[in-house]
C-alpha cells in the first residue's frame, strides 16, 4: 500500500485544529523531520498548554540544545501547569 504523506499531513492538520492530541504530536514531529525547529515548537508548545506533559520535555531538550529560547521554555511550563490545574 502506497503511503501519501501529505494527504496525511492535511488530516493531521484538520484534526490539530479540532484539538486532537495525537495529530498535533505529528505535525510537530514532521516539522522536526524537516527541520523546521520553530514551527515544530509552536505545535509543541500548543501541545504543552493542552497539558500534554511529553511536550514540555520537548521543548526543554530543545532548550537545553540551544533550539528553544528560555522564554519558549517557561511558556511551555506555565502553559502546561495552567492547563493541568483545569
Amino acid at each position: 500500500v502506497d503511503q501519501d504523506k501529505a494527504k496525511a499531513a492535511e488530516f493531521w492538520s484538520k484534526a490539530a485544529i479540532q484539538g486532537h492530541v495525537q495529530s498535533r504530536s505529528n505535525l510537530g514531529c514532521i516539522e522536526v523531520k524537516k527541520g523546521n525547529t520553530d514551527r515544530a515548537l509552536r505545535h509543541f508548545l500548543i501541545l504543552a498548554k493542552m497539558g500534554h506533559e511529553d511536550s514540555v520535555e520537548v521543548i526543554k531538550k530543545a532548550f537545553m540544545i540551544g533550539k528553544a529560547t528560555k522564554e519558549q521554555y517557561a511558556e511551555a511550563l506555565e502553559g502546561y501547569k495552567d492547563a493541568v490545574e483545569e
